[in-house]
């Protein structure tokens, strides 16, 4: 209606709705209203239509005076005013992409934004329609997700130690809410049962504050934050989210990739550098995998395996001057820092969310003709240094420079290899780094997420050693998932997709790439020059770090943003921290353990409890979402689409090994057959893993080779062509007839790998008449012994979980020597070093010459 817009929202289930009022006769502000009440079906119709019939102009008249519907939308973004009233901004077009523990993860396809006052006080400006285009430039249909009942802002460990903390704790600080809960309806909290003495499951169900660091509507959703019912807030964060499904002899494990784009210090390429005054650094993105059994959907009952890894820019003060026109401005250092002030407070807030160790792996190049990456390179690792010797040895940041560069150069390297041993002995939070952090760190990343992969696999004893292989289906599958993450976190930072792959670093990518990799460079120069500082104005308006006034200039007057995000120019910081004691308090006396996972009293202030019956629906996730007692669609129950193993990757050939952790040979993958020539082509230089390989060929031997295989298969299709002709037409004399024969005996093997025409030889009857007899004889004997199943039967337990599958195994028992061995580590960690021994001597010697001879 003119004076009122209603945002009616519902469950799932649609059996519980809220209603929030907005008002439009406000020309300038936001006044919202929610009574906090939770409605039926039936009474939300009921007031539907008592406020269509009161606003009629006659009563019985139908027409536009009543209440229409204005558009339907699945969540709120924010609310936002520049010069004239405020906007709301709903999300109108959503696409499911994965799927963790039945909570579904949502990407934002279609949004609109209405403009709440109505027409009668609406006070006009001219330039309001200039920020209206600067704020739709974030296109908010690319790559910004959210979910309504997952917290995308943390990690899914964080998520499951809230849940998995004792009960005490919960009990009390629900004492302390206690009043709260009793004050809400009955609907809210508890069945009807209550009242009459019968006895209720009560479970505690929490609601978390997000880390709103990688939240990009915080801004837009604090106006309205401390009003409504937590039930309409929808935190939405910015990078990619992917899912995939491996299948192992069919039993479906899902591989999800999550990235989370930080919305501090927020920008593009050249004009976000570096850290700003608080510590947060440009392109900073935590990248995580989770690795689950699918054939089990509950947190509860299933097994989930996580890792997390970090990529961002070298907290330092440090930029580059885009107005030369150069393709590698020179890096200038903006301010002497020789205290590591910045970087401490950037290794703080790692600390307080990963505890420690810290590992940075430092890709920048330290050998230059003339000093451009080196610079980072120097004050990074004094930085390092100067941090490190106030913290206590064992919780020391652990610091790897690697010139990735020098090394891709070299014919004597593998890449990796060395990528690869330095993931094997990484355990902690992996925060990796180039000049850009696009193409050598999100490389380093697979990597690591590949070694990673192959530990969590194991984990859930899906395999019998934590050691996967390039060319397989299993890490085909994860090498396209980080492709797909990495060109799209350059596509939003650095303005095109990735110059360097995975197969470039493996030096098996094709001829064709390099016109591609100079494509995707101009690209990049071009967006960077022209279409930057357009981008800029409107993520700094979109998170709301400029806010337009009359008072002040306008936002594409400023000649720079960097007062913007450096609020300690504008104001003398009045508590600065001590250069030595450098990190939050607290923070130290709970490492290894990430202080934000404490049961502090801080921390349990941002975590409300509310008692709930266990057969709410909020509760039991499968009676809402797939609703068993009603019709249900395929379509909407499995709706992602999501790249298979089996599908995409598997050869198509019938007897061809389901096992997804085979090397294939690359015209056997699945991919080749049914792709194009070129794609063809592509694969057929993928004649070796690069992690077994000997050192690679020359970019000339590489071309060489695929134009002679290209040649080679143009030759075998035209002798097939030639073979097939005669026959149609040569089929009444016997040559012919022999030579279809045998030509249909030819096209037999292919599929099934054998000649079914040829007579089976005498070994291998010999073998079919003993198989044979031995069953024909295995049902006259007599069975007179006991027969202990044990004998027979063992399952051996490979998995750390306590439920391997559908049948209960046990852990397996720690043995006195593995005490030991565990034992002596312990004592080797105190300071306690026992005399070596002779085992101890070989051992060693067989490490070293497995390792590096």
């Amino acid at each position: 209606i003119d004076s009122m817009y209603f945002l009616v929202g519902s469950n799932h289930a649609q059996t519980k709705h809220r209603v929030l009022k907005i008002d439009r006769t406000e020309p300038k502000d936001l006044v919202i209203i929610d009574d906090k009440h939770v409605y039926n079906q039936q009474e939300v119709r009921e007031l539907l239509g008592r406020l269509d019939q009161g606003n009629r102009t006659k009563i019985g008249q139908k027409g536009s005076s009543g209440l229409s519907r204005a558009v339907l939308a699945f969540g709120i973004v924010g609310f936002v005013r520049f010069l004239e009233g405020y906007y709301i901004v709903l999300i109108t077009k959503r696409r499911k992409m994965a799927d963790i523990g039945g909570h579904f993860i949502y990407k934002i396809e279609d949004t609109t934004m209405i403009y709440i006052p109505n027409d009668s006080v609406r006070v006009t400006h001219p330039d309001e329609a200039r920020y209206l285009r600067i704020f739709q430039n974030v296109d908010l249909s690319s790559n910004f997700y959210f979910s309504y009942s997952y917290d995308l802002s943390h990690s899914l460990q964080y998520n499951l130690t809230l849940l998995q903390r004792p009960y005490e704790q919960w009990s009390s600080a629900a004492s302390s809410t206690e009043e709260e809960v009793h004050t809400q309806s009955k609907q809210d909290s508890f069945d009807i049962f209550e009242d009459e003495g019968l006895p209720t499951k009560v479970v505690y169900g929490l609601y978390n504050e997000p880390y709103y660091k990688y939240v990009w509507n915080g801004k837009l959703l604090e106006r309205v934050k401390d009003i409504v019912h937590h039930d309409w807030l929808m935190y939405i964060i910015h990078g990619f989210c992917g899912q995939s499904k491996l299948l192992i002899y069919g039993r479906p494990v899902h591989i999800t990739l999550i990235a989370r784009r930080s919305s501090k210090f927020a920008g593009t390429r050249f004009l976000k550098r570096g850290a700003n005054c608080e510590g947060d650094v440009a392109n900073e993105v935590e990248t995580e995998q989770v690795v689950h059994d699918a054939s089990v959907m509950s947190f509860t009952a299933g097994s989930y395996s996580s890792y997390v890894q970090v990529r961002g820019s070298v907290p330092l003060y440090w930029s580059q001057d885009i107005s030369t026109m150069m393709p590698k401005p020179p890096i200038r250092l903006d301010q002497a820092d020789p205290y590591a002030y910045v970087a401490g407070l950037h290794f703080d807030q790692m600390l307080q969310r990963f505890g420690s160790p810290i590992i940075i792996l430092n890709l920048v190049k330290k050998r230059e003709k003339r000093k451009h990456e080196k610079i980072l390179s120097e004050e990074l690792y004094r930085a390092v240094v100067n941090l490190n010797q106030f913290l206590p040895p064992s919780h020391c940041i652990d610091y790897i420079a690697w010139d990735m560069a020098r090394y891709t150069k070299s014919k004597l390297c593998n890449v990796l290899d060395r990528l690869s041993m330095i993931a094997e002995n990484v355990t902690g939070v992996l925060r990796t780094n180039c000049v850009d952090c696009l193409d050598r760190t999100n490389t380093a990343q697979f990597m690591v997420g590949k070694c990673a992969l192959a530990y969590q696999l194991y984990a859930l004893g899906m395999i019998d050693k934590p050691k996967l292989q390039f060319d397989t289906d299993c890490v085909r599958l994860f090498e396209e998932l980080y492709e797909d993450h990495g060109d799209t976190l350059s596509l939003q930072y650095g303005g095109s997709q990735l110059v360097h792959r995975v197969k470039t670093y493996r030096k098996i990518a094709p001829w064709t790439q390099h016109s591609k990799d100079i494509m995707q460079t101009l690209s990049r120069y071009y967006s960077n020059a022209f279409s930057d500082a357009d981008r800029q104005d409107a993520i700094n308006l979109f998170l709301q770090v400029y806010q337009p006034s009359e008072a002040k200039p306008h936002l594409w007057e400023l000649p720079t943003d960097l007062y913007l995000h450096q609020t300690s120019t504008m104001a003398i910081p009045q508590d600065r921290r001590s250069y030595t004691l450098w990190w939050s308090e607290g923070v130290l006396s709970y490492l290894p353990v990430p202080y934000d996972e404490v049961p502090c009293e801080e921390n349990m202030k941002k975590v409300k409890v509310k008692r709930m019956n266990q057969l709410d629906e909020s509760i039991d996730i499968y009676t809402e979402f797939f609703k068993p007692y009603e019709l249900t669609s395929f379509d909407d129950t499995f709706c992602i689409a999501m790249t298979n193993s089996a599908r995409e990757f598997m050869p198509k050939t019938v007897g061809a090994d389901p096992n997804p952790f085979t090397v294939r040979k690359p015209e056997e993958t699945g991919k080749s057959v049914l792709g194009s020539k070129s794609s063809k082509e592509e694969t057929v230089l993928q004649r070796k893993t690069a992690a077994s390989a000997p050192p690679p060929p020359s970019e000339e031997a590489i071309s060489s080779t695929s134009e002679d295989d290209s040649e080679e298969d143009r030759e075998d299709e035209g002798t097939v062509s030639q073979r097939s002709t005669p026959i149609k037409l040569l089929t009444e004399s016997g040559e012919s007839s022999r030579t279809q024969e045998v030509f249909q005996h030819h096209m037999a093997k292919e599929p099934y790998g054998l000649n079914l025409a040829e007579f089976p030889s005498e070994d291998d009857l010999l073998i079919y008449q003993r198989f044979a007899h031995l069953g024909e004889s295995q049902h006259r004997v007599e069975r007179t012994e006991h027969i202990n199943p044990a004998n027979i039967i063992c399952l051996e337990p490979v998995s750390r979980f306590p439920e391997d599958s559908i049948y209960a195994v046990l852990p397996p028992q720690v043995d006195k020597n593995s005490r030991e061995v565990f034992e002596s580590h312990v004592m080797t960690g105190q300071g306690q070093v026992r005399a070596l021994c002779r085992e101890d001597m070989l051992m060693y010697r067989e490490y070293i010459k497995n390792r590096y001879m």
